[in-house]
């Protein structure tokens, strides 16, 4: 190798060494009570970070769980470097109640994907205190230049109304009260999905005002329309669809269709309508504590399944309660269900306690492998569940492991709130 070799090589190993980057990282470790949420929120980061950062692939994680929750990179070259370009201006904004990427775009002047692209976002969501990063965008509320007067307009443009969402409403609502459709709400406010919040503002260009509060008389009736005598409901913690549509004597899919609903997923203080046109609203009905064996009920939709169900369940006993676990080397509550329903040839997700009581409907009477749900043990509302055995036993994953327990023990009585049988179980 000559001479002018080694000066090449040389130059090249200095200039790595002086943009050489150093990597920090900064830890945290979990507690109990912890969600990836909770974390991200508080390091106001984002879930899919974290999950990242940690090569993490489902959203479980245990108290004394060592997480990186921050990289930065720092980098130090000896001279900046020359570019022919100017870089675009970067403005920092703090997300405030009531934000939404598409309102925090239209004062920025730049589009939710832009902001999702500079930002790493995954979705919509945002939380206040969120620090969003804004490339080359016109920062909102600074002095206007004179508009220039158009000498010859074509068409008046259309009249633009704001709207205030309340408790209650849905886009479809919405739509009918100003004649547009949910296509048209969702591109003038670059919604990307049918949710929306209380308090949040929509623009409505060129819809109708709402119908004046003194009823049109009508000429001509054709046939008397069925009255409808319509109540609502307040959702509570612990509260699914299917339970409430226990209570009320009715069915999901009617929930669904009264309250324009796309899917299973409902909030606390939320207004339901749990009526449609019907006469009259019949009385909640309440569960009962399990104070004796429940009386037979008729077979099961699928027998052989319910029995590969218990038997796959009572091959765990004893196997060790892990927090986060679902695989035979240790369980958690809801570990224990999706592995045994998994292995009797039921597909469904691997969620906690409050997601499979939102994926499963209420039974008067459970049959052999249905489910048995608890609430406020260690949290409130939903916390715990089991797999229905007969005798008035159930089999779960508590401190003690994988066990069977009776329905009548003091503590389990006290904290029991339903019977339910998944959908994907039918």
């Amino acid at each position: 190798m000559n001479k002018s070799s080694y000066a090449v090589l040389g130059s090249t190993a200095l200039a790595l060494m002086l943009y050489a980057q150093d990597a920090e990282a900064s830890t945290y470790q979990v507690k109990t009570g912890d969600s990836l949420w909770k974390v991200a929120n508080t390091h106001k980061i984002t879930v899919d970070q974290i999950k990242q950062w940690n090569k993490l692939t489902t959203d479980v994680i245990y108290p004394n769980q060592q997480l990186v929750v921050a990289t930065t990179t720092t980098s130090t070259p000896t001279k900046p470097s020359t570019t022919t370009a100017p870089a675009s201006s970067a403005t920092t904004y703090t997300v405030v109640a009531g934000d939404s990427l598409s309102k925090i775009g239209a004062n920025h002047k730049v589009s939710v994907s832009n902001l999702k692209q500079w930002n790493k976002l995954t979705s919509d969501m945002i939380f206040v205190g969120q620090k969003l990063t804004i490339n080359g965008a016109s920062v909102a509320n600074t002095t206007p230049t004179q508009p220039v007067q158009p000498t010859q307009p074509s068409q008046p443009a259309p009249a633009t109304t704001t709207y205030i969402v309340k408790a209650g409403d849905s886009l479809s609502k919405i739509g009918v009260q100003y004649k547009v459709s949910v296509t048209q709400l969702k591109q003038w406010n670059n919604l990307t999905s049918d949710m929306i919040f209380v308090g949040q503002k929509l623009t409505i260009n060129g819809g109708s005002a709402p119908a004046p509060s003194q009823p049109v008389q009508p000429t001509q009736p054709t046939q008397p329309t069925t009255p409808v005598s319509q109540s609502t409901y307040t959702v509570v913690a612990g509260d699914s669809l299917s339970k409430i549509a226990g209570k009320f004597t009715t069915t999901v899919a009617k929930l669904k269709e009264w309250n324009a609903l796309r899917s299973d997923t409902i909030y606390i203080g939320q207004k339901l309508a749990v009526a449609g046109p019907s006469g009259s609203i019949t009385q909640p009905v309440v569960n009962p504590a399990p104070v004796t064996p429940p009386a037979p009920a008729k077979p099961p939709v699928n027998a052989s399944q319910a029995e590969k169900i218990v038997s796959v369940a009572k091959s765990m006993l004893g196997v060790p309660y892990v927090w986060g676990g679902s695989t035979p080397a240790g369980f958690d509550c809801s570990g224990f269900i999706y592995y045994v329903y998994q292995q009797a040839g039921i597909n469904i997700p691997r969620t906690n306690s409050k997601g499979m009581d939102a994926r499963s409907y209420d039974l008067n009477a459970p049959q052999v492998g249905d489910l048995v749900f608890f609430a406020n043990t260690y949290t409130s509302g939903i916390s715990h569940l089991g797999i229905y055995v007969g005798n008035n036993q159930f089999i779960h994953a508590g401190s003690k492991g994988i066990t069977i327990t009776s329905l009548n023990d003091s503590y389990w009585k006290k904290h029991f709130d339903s019977y339910k049988r998944f959908y994907a179980a039918d």
